[in-house]
């Protein structure tokens, strides 16, 4: 396919390339705004991707185009240097330049703007980066002086200074410990949110997939073996995606119903509702629940007299073997919406479970992860 054949809707990456023990292939068309992951084992070829997209290593078979611009295209011999990409690049270390402040290290990503941007323009595309990450009253500190999540933050705007058509984002969060990535979550969240460019988020983290990815990409040994919405993709039970105690599913829902002496708020969805602890949120705000499938169970008839206040009918749509023999995910289908359940196959059997029954799944939690 040339790029005069590309869907100038999509962000086009195209290429094949060889590693140690595999090749690396990917034909992906990825939307033009949002967070797509890219989830997989070590050493699956998350970060090769990235380096790819960013001509930090020639692919061949190639065909890399963005926000409408060919960056490579073998058909074409069209090969665009690293410098000359419109591209932002985070990695897992914030790589500050040590001897300069906070606001040194952005002029310094100030000075890289493509084009000979008008500098004004470019001096307030940074002042809005400066606000969305917070960074105001940092500016005059060094970067010794500052937390991991500082420096990341820092590193993110840095990206972001050079006005880039596509943020590329390799494990940013990985070197942080548990308080410092919730710290920077949010901002991560607010600039998926904010921002027009698409951002390509590599991680190893399911709980960092479930709350920012809009798209997700899973790769095995250099191969796409999942793409698509998040929420489809991880309720997928034909494809080896490896979570672990992570297996979960995303629900998207509005809040409908305030139980304010039990601190409870109950969010309406496809299928049903669910019930969830009140963190204040105002009624009708759309909001992303994430259940662990080790969270939920299954019933041939509607729950009584039990602690579980979430029952809801379902229809089995597939039962598969999970990573240990005693164990299956069981797909449930409820109104449309994708729920997986993990269960012993004992349980499996005990309660004659078919595709096509319907039972009761009953919730025992749900978290609000956006």
């Amino acid at each position: 396919m040339s790029a005069d054949d590309t869907d100038r809707t999509c962000n086009r990456i195209r290429f094949s390339q060889a590693l140690t023990s595999f090749t690396l292939r990917v034909d992906l068309a990825l939307p033009q705004r949002g967070i797509t992951a890219v989830f997989g084992a070590s050493g699956s070829g998350k970060t090769t991707l990235l380096r790819c997209v960013a001509g930090l290593q020639r692919p061949v078979d190639a065909l890399v185009q963005i926000a409408g611009q060919v960056w490579q295209d073998d058909s074409q011999h069209v090969f665009l240097p690293t410098w000359k990409r419109p591209l932002g690049y985070v990695f897992q270390e914030a790589s500050l330049l040590e001897h300069l402040t906070v606001e040194g290290n952005l002029q310094y990503g100030l000075s890289r703007v493509h084009g000979g941007a008008d500098r004004g323009a470019s001096r307030a595309a940074l002042d809005a980066v400066v606000e969305r990450l917070g960074l105001a009253h940092l500016l005059q500190r060094r970067a010794h002086q500052l937390s991991g999540g500082e420096r990341q933050r820092v590193a993110i705007a840095r990206a972001l200074a050079t006005q880039p058509q596509v943020l590329l984002l390799d494990e940013p969060l990985a070197s942080l410990d548990h308080a410092r990535r919730q710290e920077i979550l949010p901002w991560l969240e607010r600039l998926r949110d904010e921002l027009h460019i698409p951002m390509l988020y590599v991680t190893h983290a399911a709980d960092e997939v479930a709350r920012m990815a809009d798209t997700l990409v899973v790769l095995n040994e250099g191969q796409v073996i999942a793409f698509g919405p998040v929420a489809e993709v991880l309720t997928r039970v034909d494809v080896p995606i490896v979570l672990g105690d992570d297996v979960s599913s995303l629900l998207d829902g509005v809040l409908e119903e305030r139980d304010e002496r039990w601190a409870l708020v109950r969010a309406r969805m496809p299928g049903g509702g669910l019930w969830l602890r009140d963190t204040g949120l105002p009624l009708g705000k759309s909001v992303r629940l994430r259940v662990l499938a080790r969270d939920v169970s299954i019933s041939t008839e509607p729950a009584r007299h039990s602690s579980i206040q979430n029952s809801i009918p379902c229809v089995v749509r597939a039962i598969v073997p999970d990573a240990h023999p005693s164990q299956v995910l069981v797909q449930l289908d409820r109104g449309g919406t994708l729920l997986l359940a993990r269960i012993t196959a004992r349980a499996a059997n005990a309660l004659g479970l078919e595709p096509g029954r319907a039972v009761w799944a009953q919730v025992k939690s749900v978290a609000l992860v956006q």
